[in-house]
């Protein structure tokens, strides 16, 4: 079990550049399985689960090669094989593997799937859109003859059932419509992929139409991480230095500032950079949703913000048990109450303890508490924080943080 030793309680200072967003870069390594031919990616992150992605890729045949900050994927001659049960369970995001192997091979395999464990997280949107499309069960597959045009209705907002449906109906025969689909940014960057990979696609509010080929190869640019942005943005607040952000801009990062400025913090823009000061004067309503709401990713992060200054309420509307790291915060010394579906967080301070990463982000607000408090904290588990953010070591020791990541066997 691999673990960060912090030593916490040091003002930090420094500008980080955001890495490739993880929720971007997933949904397109997948689809790049319906292609036939190279893609060019931009901006890939080194993170873990983009790793782990690629490994998968491989043991269907791809060729990947990286130059400089390019990824090509030569997806012509791809062959199919049960895809390795062990990389499928590390990783949530293999859940893409449904459409993107009924679309290529005929065949996905259903079930395994991996990742963060804070909450319930079926796939039934995902496989009625697959149904939908012309595909059946046998046993613990999909299979599919071919897949053919479809009115897929989804009753409520789910990202990824968005991109199973966008990667499969790329390859299915004539035009297929999206209903009640998700609107994240990530979803935008899958659709330039496809597009430029010869699929027609127009949107709609929350309507995809979408008329299948064959697809070629592609290219595309991996989008900023809006997730690690908040989370440095946060340390930037809280630590009482000057820690700025670039490689994204503020529009792109309004659903999290949203509450916080209304709150009494402001954005400042220097040199390209992006810097979140000040602190929140009154206690703070922040309630998750789909895109363009609060991201559920950073609840946990902006749960630190709201120790530190005037306390607040967080409600949780996209996974409603996402409240597991506050455990392990408690450890450390932060107050909260928890509420169906929600949680009270009163302004605590935090000391020094030795916890458990639960799951990425919830690690990543346990890291944030441990650089706040003074005196040297430990944080187990810590090869969960690998999963979504690249060179956090690196990037904390450049902005004066005293941070080690061990690694055991």
């Amino acid at each position: 079990m691999h673990k960060y030793i912090i030593e916490g309680g040091e003002e930090l200072s420094g500008v980080i550049h955001v890495s490739g967003s993880k929720n971007a870069a997933l949904p397109v390594i997948f689809a790049t399985i319906i292609t036939e031919g190279v893609s060019a990616i931009y901006g890939l992150p080194d993170i873990l689960d983009v790793r782990i992605a690629l490994e998968l890729l491989r043991g269907f045949g791809a060729r990947i090669t990286h130059e400089c900050n390019v990824t090509y994927i030569d997806t012509k001659r791809l062959y199919y094989v049960a895809p390795d049960p062990r990389l499928v369970g590390r990783l949530r995001a293999s859940t893409y593997l449904i459409g993107a192997c009924l679309a290529r091979f005929g065949v996905a395999v259903v079930g395994g799937f991996g990742g963060c464990s804070f909450s319930d997280r079926p796939i039934d949107l995902h496989l009625y859109a697959m149904r939908s499309l012309g595909a059946y069960d046998l046993g613990d597959r999909l299979l599919a003859d071919k897949l053919s045009s479809a009115q897929i209705d989804f009753p409520i907002v789910s990202v990824g059932a968005t991109v199973n449906a966008l990667i499969a109906a790329a390859r299915a025969e004539g035009e297929s419509i999206i209903s009640g689909a998700s609107r994240e940014p990530h979803i935008d960057t899958l659709i330039e992929f496809l597009r430029g990979a010869g699929a027609e696609i127009n949107v709609e509010g929350s309507t995809i139409r979408i008329r299948g080929t064959r697809p070629g190869g592609s290219t595309v640019h991996i989008p900023g991480d809006m997730i690690e942005a908040g989370t440095y943005l946060t340390i930037g607040a809280l630590l009482g230095g000057r820690v700025g952000v670039e490689g994204i801009s503020a529009i792109e990062l309004h659903s999290f500032l949203s509450p916080l400025t209304e709150a009494g913090m402001r954005l400042e823009t220097k040199e390209g950079a992006l810097y979140l000061l000040g602190k929140c004067d009154v206690p703070v309503s922040i309630t998750t949703a789909p895109y363009p709401g609060f991201p559920t990713d950073l609840q946990p992060i902006a749960a630190l913000l709201l120790a530190a200054f005037s306390g607040g309420t967080i409600k949780e509307s996209v996974w409603r048990d996402r409240f597991g790291y506050l455990k392990e915060l408690n450890k450390m010394g932060l107050s909260y109450k928890l509420l169906p579906s929600a949680a009270e967080i009163y302004k605590s301070e935090l000391s020094s303890a030795v916890v458990t990463s639960p799951d990425l982000r919830g690690g990543a607000a346990l890291v944030i508490a441990a650089l706040l408090a003074r005196g040297k904290s430990v944080i187990l588990n810590a090869e969960m924080l690998c999963r979504g953010y690249e060179r956090l070591e690196d990037k904390l020791l450049s902005l004066g943080a005293r941070v080690k990541f061990i690694e055991t066997t």
